[in-house]
């Protein structure tokens, strides 16, 4: 008996030790993503750009960039809210100057008065690791000369480009939310609406060279010697009120309860990425004008 509950400790131990070292967040308990069905990428998506340059699969898009051209798509669909996330892999090694990205924007409605989410993979070189970027924009603080973002950005807890994981935006009337494998990584809730998107917008996908800011604020460019970086993706998710749907359609909230915020089990493991994985915040960041991000 004695010895059965040494080894029973002995395993639990090693276990959360394991656990320590692999540096894996605790669960949600929640699981938005099971909530929603996956959709095919002809059924949801249409090419937006460089379409030598993307492929179909058996349901996985597969888009590159070289020196000739990136590729991006986006949804056939615009909408008001909604859960839109995908499965993403990256490309391994040297990928300096490089963005992969998921996310909503309507630039091509509202020109110079945009409003985006941005999940955004940013290139790194051979001895780093990936940064996975959240931004919002909003009324165009996107737009010309003086933008005004509102970064935060994280070392994800695994290897990107090993495998397909989970990537998701939630965007309703009072917040957003975004999810890495239905972890939530970050919450922006709705403070006012001049600091809050609220214009319908569309869900885009995108590979390009961002040479001037990407990786270590452009200090490393993209090096062509490596092409052709490689993204791929699928088990795209929508679970969204579309611009021309039914009235009857309701914003999907992040947490099991149906209402706003996350369960304090959510917020548990938020709070452990945002202590363990996070690398920038805008709101730390003293060389912003803090005037013009009041929520911080």
């Amino acid at each position: 008996m004695a010895l059965n509950y040494t080894i029973s400790l002995t395993l639990i131990l090693l276990m959360l030790h394991l656990r320590n070292i692999n540096g894996d967040p605790p669960s949600p308990g929640y699981y938005p993503s099971s909530r929603i069905g996956s959709i095919g990428f002809d059924q949801a998506f249409d090419n937006r750009w460089g379409p030598q340059h993307q492929r179909l699969d058996q349901g996985t898009l597969t888009v590159w960039l070289d020196r000739s051209s990136g590729s991006g798509f986006k949804s056939v669909n615009s909408y008001s809210s909604g859960y839109f996330g995908a499965a993403i892999k990256l490309h391994p090694g040297y990928t300096a100057g490089v963005i992969t990205s998921l996310y909503l924007s309507n630039n091509e409605e509202y020109p110079g008065n945009h409003d985006e989410i941005d999940i955004e993979f940013l290139g790194t070189t051979v001895d780093k690791p990936y940064v996975l970027q959240t931004n919002v924009y909003m009324k165009g603080s996107g737009d010309g000369n003086n933008i005004v973002g509102r970064e935060v950005r994280f070392h994800l807890w695994f290897d990107p480009t090993q495998d397909f994981h989970n990537y998701a935006i939630l965007w309703n009337p009072t917040e957003i939310i975004f999810f890495v494998d239905d972890v939530p990584i970050r919450r922006y809730p709705k403070t006012s609406d001049e600091t809050f998107p609220l214009k319908p917008m569309s869900v885009y996908g995108s590979i390009w060279d961002a040479s001037s800011w990407a990786t270590e604020n452009g200090k490393y460019k993209a090096d062509y010697t490596y092409q052709p970086f490689i993204g791929k993706y699928n088990n795209f998710k929508i679970g969204g009120c579309a611009v021309n749907g039914p009235a009857s359609c309701r914003p999907i909230t992040g947490s099991a309860s149906g209402g706003t915020g996350l369960s304090s089990q959510q917020y548990a493991s938020m709070a452990y990425v945002q202590n363990n994985n996070k690398v920038y915040d805008y709101c730390s960041d003293s060389s912003k004008d803090h005037k013009l991000t009041p929520e911080c």
